[in-house]
């Protein structure tokens, strides 16, 4: 196979095979599970606020144990995939965040007993707080591994020059997720109860793990993958070319050695600009159709669905998008970095978003669905731009390493949109809070960018791990 002719090297990829575009398929349903998992609290957050006289401080307690934890775990997420393997990590993950999702049902009697052991320490809650709480954190802990494993999977399983492509389609189940949620778990707790939303939804990634345990192993030891297919998913990785991984392989690699590389610091910094929009989008949107336009219930289901399938084109067509520039000569990392300037300019519409509001409800929520359709864009790109500079072996620990960075600014950008929204509040003057918090989603992009540009100006592998 000639490397130097891309177009060619493409055309051979339809033809060697496709079971490769089957684990993509299962990292895509395991992301929508994952996120609809996240979603089901949010949606019944009203009637349980209700049910058991939550606050908003409250809520927004809640909320941020998944987000500290989620961020924490991260980290230690991407180890254990690199350390324990794409298959088993997948399992584990999988295993603690449906059990986590279960919990959710059980939460006021656990938090009664959590209650009894933290009193003993000074530390009061009400029971169902403490008890959503301790689930929240144990849901987080399960899905920090689904990125990092999806990742590794996609390292394992494709060519670098499809790799955002297969990131953009799996990452895509994150909006699948997102848009599936308002319909299945208000019509599950309408009829059975708010307990058998979460069970029934939980349950899902049970499912999902037994296909997972028949269907996946590594490419060198897949029966399902011919040889053809094999080799043109190693084509552009001339260590393995001859066979099975490298020895050096199994070498471990401590984080302080990645943190020594820019490479590290600037997916890092990335994630950690970034993140934080896609979180604030979705935490705060109903909030802010509720508060600018009176909207509530049924009435947001349908803005947020159309707004979630944008984000679906901007997901997939993100990960195609780097193609052109490789097809054309660019290395993999400096294709992808120009496909992210141009991705990077789309979310300046949402400055408009405030300025056209009086129109109509839809001209916001079509900007935002441009903005966080560029997000989902600008993720499969960010992602893939570890495997085109790490080893295999490293790229779940630097995942990692970037998603806890990505949820701290997660963090941080939804403490300050509360601070900002309670400020503009007091003033009457909840538009001029809800504009400043669009700019900084605006900005932020290219801010990252020109930083990741600074940091990294050209494609450079590791080598040295």
């Amino acid at each position: 196979m000639n490397l130097s002719e891309p177009v060619n090297a493409q055309a051979v990829g339809l033809t060697v095979g496709k079971y490769r575009w089957t684990i993509c398929a299962l990292l895509f349903f395991a992301t929508t599970v994952n996120y609809l998992d996240r979603q089901v609290l949010s949606l019944l957050a009203p009637d349980l606020s209700k049910e058991f006289g939550w606050s908003n401080t409250d809520y927004a307690n809640i909320a941020a144990a998944f987000q500290f934890v989620y961020a924490i775990s991260m980290l230690f997420a991407g180890r254990v995939v690199d350390k324990i393997g794409t298959k088993a990590a997948y399992v584990l993950a999988i295993t603690i965040w449906s059990l986590g999702a279960l919990m959710h049902a059980f939460s006021v009697p656990m938090g009664e007993g959590a209650g009894v052991l933290l009193g003993a320490f000074g530390i009061v809650a009400a029971p169902s707080i403490l008890g959503f709480m301790i689930s929240r954190a144990v849901l987080a802990v399960g899905e920090a591994g689904n990125f990092p494993a999806a990742i590794k999977a996609t390292a394992e399983y494709f060519p670098k020059k499809e790799r955002s492509f297969a990131t953009g389609i799996f990452n895509s189940g994150a909006n699948v997720g997102a848009i599936l949620a308002p319909i299945c778990v208000p019509l599950i707790a309408g009829i059975w109860g708010w307990q058998a939303a979460f069970i029934m939804i939980g349950m899902l990634g049970f499912i999902w793990m037994s296909v997972w345990l028949t269907l996946y192993e590594k490419p060198d030891r897949q029966p399902r993958l011919s040889a053809q297919e094999l080799a043109y998913i190693r084509s552009d990785q001339p260590a393995q070319a001859g066979g099975a991984a490298p020895a050096a392989d199994a070498k471990k690699v401590s984080w302080f050695q990645l943190l020594k590389y820019r490479q590290t610091w600037a997916f890092a910094f990335g994630k950690f600009m970034t993140d934080g929009v896609w979180w604030f989008f979705l935490f705060w949107l109903p909030t802010y159709l509720s508060a600018q336009y009176g909207m509530k219930g049924d009435a947001i289901v349908v803005p947020l669905a159309v707004l979630y399938s944008m984000t679906m084109i901007g997901s997939i067509g993100g990960g195609w998008f780097p193609s052109y520039f490789m097809a054309r000569g660019h290395a993999p990392y400096d294709g992808r970095m120009k496909a992210m300037l141009v991705i990077a300019f789309f979310p300046l519409v949402v400055l408009l978003a405030q300025p056209l509001g009086a129109i109509s409800f839809w001209v916001p929520v079509l900007l935002i669905g441009v903005g966080a359709s560029a997000h989902q864009a600008w993720s499969a790109n960010i992602f893939t731009t570890v495997s085109d500079m790490f080893p295999q072996k490293s790229v779940a620990s630097v995942i990692g390493i970037g998603g806890m960075a990505g949820g701290i600014g997660g963090v941080l950008l939804t403490k300050l949109g509360g601070w900002v929204f309670d400020h503009y509040k007091a003033l009457n003057d909840i538009r001029t809070g809800y504009m400043i918090m669009f700019g900084i989603c605006a900005l932020a992009y290219l801010v990252a960018w020109c930083v990741m540009k600074t940091l990294v100006p050209r494609h450079k592998e590791i080598t040295d791990l």
